[in-house]
C-alpha cells in the first residue's frame, strides 16, 4: 500500500526539526550565558569532527535510503543489504574514532572537547535513520527522539550556568544523539531478518558509496569549511559564533524545505525501479511548488526583520549575526532547487556522477572564493562564497534536469510566490522600521507577513496552496471518519 506523502512529510518534517529545535529554542539562553567566543568555539570543534563523520560514514546514509526504497516490499533482499552497510560503516567509522582521537583528542586547546565528541562518531555507529527513510516509515524516527530531545533541552536549562560549562553542553549535545541513535534498533526486529553471513556481499557497496562520498566531501566544504576557514583566517572565534548562530536561523528554515525532499527521495527512487515516469514527474512538479512557495517568504522576511530579531533573540554582543543573516538568507532557494535537481532526481535515478561533478565545481568555487572574501569580510564573506557556490551547482545541474523541466518551466512556477513575496517584504520593512525591537512586535510582524503572502496567493489563485489545503483537509477528514468508524465497531 502505497503511503502518504503529505504523512511522511509531516512525520519527517517532525523530525528534522528535532534535530534543528535544540539549538534553536537554546539559542537566546546560551548565547547570553556562554558568549559569543565560546558559541565560536563550539562551531570550529564541530566543524572538525564532520569531517571524520564523513570519512566514517562514507556516503552510506543516502545510498542505504536508495538502495532500501528499491526493496521496500522485499523484506530479505531489504535485510541482506541493511547488514552489508551495516558492516562496512562500522569498519570505517572505527578507523575515523581511532585516526581522529590520534590527532585531535590527545592534546591540545580544545582536547577536552574533542574527547567529549568522539561520543558523537560512535553515535554514528548506530545510526539506521535511513533505514526507516527507506521504507517510508518516517514516524519510528520521531516519537523516541522527541523524548530524547526534550530531556537533552530540559538539561541545558538546568546544567549549563557560566562560560565555564561549556564542556557540559557538548556532553549533552552528543549524549542526546547517541541515546535517540540506539533507540532506533528496539524496532529493527520487525523490518529486518537475521542472514546467513557467508553470503553478505560487500564488495558491490564499494564502488556506489565512493560515488556518493565524494560529492558529500563537496557539500561539507561549503556547510562546515566555512567556519573552519573563518577561524584558521581570521583567528577571531567570535566572528566563527557571530556565523554559527547565523547558520542556526537558515538551518531551521532549510529544515523545513528538506523534510519533503527526504520524502521524495523514496518515493522517485521507487517510482524509476518501476520504470514510472509520470509518478516522477508529478513527484518533482510538486516538490518545485513547494520549494516556492516556502522559500521566497522566508528569504525575504529573514532579510527585513533581522535587524530587529537579532537584538533580542541572541543579545547584547551579537550585532556581527545581522549582516551575516541577511547575506545568507537568498541561499534558501538555490539550496531548495538543489535539494530537488540534485539529491531528489540525478541522485535517485543513479547519475552520481554528474551530481558529484556539479558540487565538485561548487566545492572548488566556494575554497577560492573564501580565501578572498573571508580575509576581507569575515563571516559576510564566506556567506556571499556560500550563495554563488549553490548557484554555481544549480546552473550545472539544470543542463542534466532538461528532460523533465526547462529552467524557464521551473521559473514560472515562481511567478505568483515572487509577487506575492515582494508585496510582503515591502509591507513587512515598513512595520520593522516604525516598530522598536521586541518579542512581540517580531512576532506581529512575522504573522503580518504570512497573511499578506497567502492574501496575494488567494487573490492570484495560487493553484498549488488550494491543492495543499485540499489534501490537508481531506486527510483530516478521512482520519475524523476512521475514528468515529474504528468507535462505532
Amino acid at each position: 500500500m502505497k503511503k502518504s506523502i503529505a504523512k511522511n512529510y509531516i512525520y519527517n518534517l517532525v523530525y528534522q526539526m528535532l534535530i534543528i529545535l535544540l539549538p534553536l529554542v537554546t539559542t537566546p539562553y546560551l548565547s547570553r550565558v556562554l558568549g559569543a567566543e565560546s558559541i565560536g568555539i563550539y562551531g570550529y570543534t564541530i566543524s572538525i569532527v564532520t569531517y571524520f563523520i564523513l570519512f566514517g560514514t562514507l556516503g552510506v546514509s543516502m545510498y542505504g535510503q536508495r538502495e532500501t526504497a528499491y526493496l521496500q516490499q522485499d523484506k530479505k533482499g531489504r535485510s541482506k543489504i541493511f547488514w552489508e552497510i551495516i558492516i562496512i560503516r562500522t569498519i570505517t567509522l572505527s578507523i575515523s574514532i581511532l585516526l581522529f582521537y590520534l590527532v585531535y583528542g590527545r592534546s591540545g586547546e580544545y582536547a577536552i572537547y574533542y574527547r567529549i565528541l568522539i561520543v558523537q562518531l560512535v553515535a554514528n555507529l548506530f545510526d539506521i535513520s535511513w533505514l526507516f527513510q527507506g521504507i517510508e516509515e518516517f514516524d519510528k524516527t520521531v516519537i523516541r527522539n522527541l523524548i530524547v530531545k526534550l530531556l537533552s533541552l530540559v538539561l541545558i536549562f538546568i546544567v549549563i550556568k557560566t562560560p565555564n560549562d561549556l564542556w557540559k553542553y557538548f556532553a549533552i549535545y552528543v549524549g542526546a544523539e547517541l541515546l535517540g541513535n540506539m533507540t532506533l534498533w528496539l524496532y529493527l526486529p520487525k523490518y529486518i531478518e537475521k542472514v546467513n553471513i557467508k553470503k553478505l556481499e560487500f564488495k558491490r557497496h564499494i564502488k556506489p558509496t565512493l560515488s556518493l562520498f565524494v560529492p558529500q566531501i563537496a557539500v561539507q566544504i561549503y556547510t562546515v569549511l566555512d567556519k573552519t576557514m573563518i577561524g584558521k583566517i581570521t583567528d577571531n572565534m567570535t566572528e566563527v559564533g557571530y556565523y554559527e548562530q547565523a547558520q542556526k536561523v537558515i538551518k531551521a528554515a532549510l529544515t523545513v524545505i528538506t523534510a519533503l525532499q527526504t520524502v521524495m527521495n523514496s518515493r522517485i527512487a521507487n517510482a524509476y525501479a518501476k520504470k514510472d515516469q509520470k509518478e516522477i514527474k508529478k513527484c518533482l512538479e510538486s516538490s518545485f511548488n513547494f520549494v516556492w512557495f516556502l522559500t521566497i517568504p522566508m528569504m525575504f522576511g529573514l532579510i527585513a526583520i533581522s535587524s530587529k530579531f537579532v537584538p533580542w533573540y541572541y543579545g547584547k554582543g551579537f550585532d556581527g549575526v545581522i549582516p551575516i543573516m541577511i547575506a545568507t538568507a537568498p541561499i534558501l532557494i538555490p539550496m531548495g532547487l538543489n535539494g530537488i535537481t540534485g539529491i531528489q532526481y540525478l541522485v535517485q535515478i543513479g547519475k552520481q556522477k554528474v551530481y558529484t561533478i556539479s558540487v565538485t565545481v561548487g566545492a572548488v568555487v566556494n575554497i577560492l572564493l573564501n580565501l578572498v572574501l573571508i580575509y576581507f569580510f569575515g563571516g559576510v564573506g564566506a556567506t556571499i562564497a556560500s550563495v554563488i557556490a549553490e548557484t554555481t551547482i544549480l546552473c550545472i545541474q539544470l543542463r542534466y534536469f532538461k528532460d523533465q523541466f526547462t529552467l524557464l518551466e521551473i521559473l514560472k512556477l515562481s511567478t505568483k510566490c515572487l509577487i506575492s513575496g515582494i508585496v510582503m517584504f515591502i509591507v513587512v520593512t515598513l512595520l520593522v522600521n516604525y516598530m522598536s525591537v521586541s518579542i512581540i512586535n517580531t512576532v506581529i510582524e512575522v504573522i503580518i507577513g504570512i497573511t499578506i503572502y497567502l492574501l496575494m496567493l488567494f487573490i492570484l489563485k495560487y493553484q498549488f496552496l488550494r491543492d495543499l489545503y485540499s489534501q490537508v483537509m481531506g486527510g483530516i477528514k478521512n482520519k475524523l471518519k476512521g475514528e468515529k468508524q474504528n468507535a462505532s465497531n
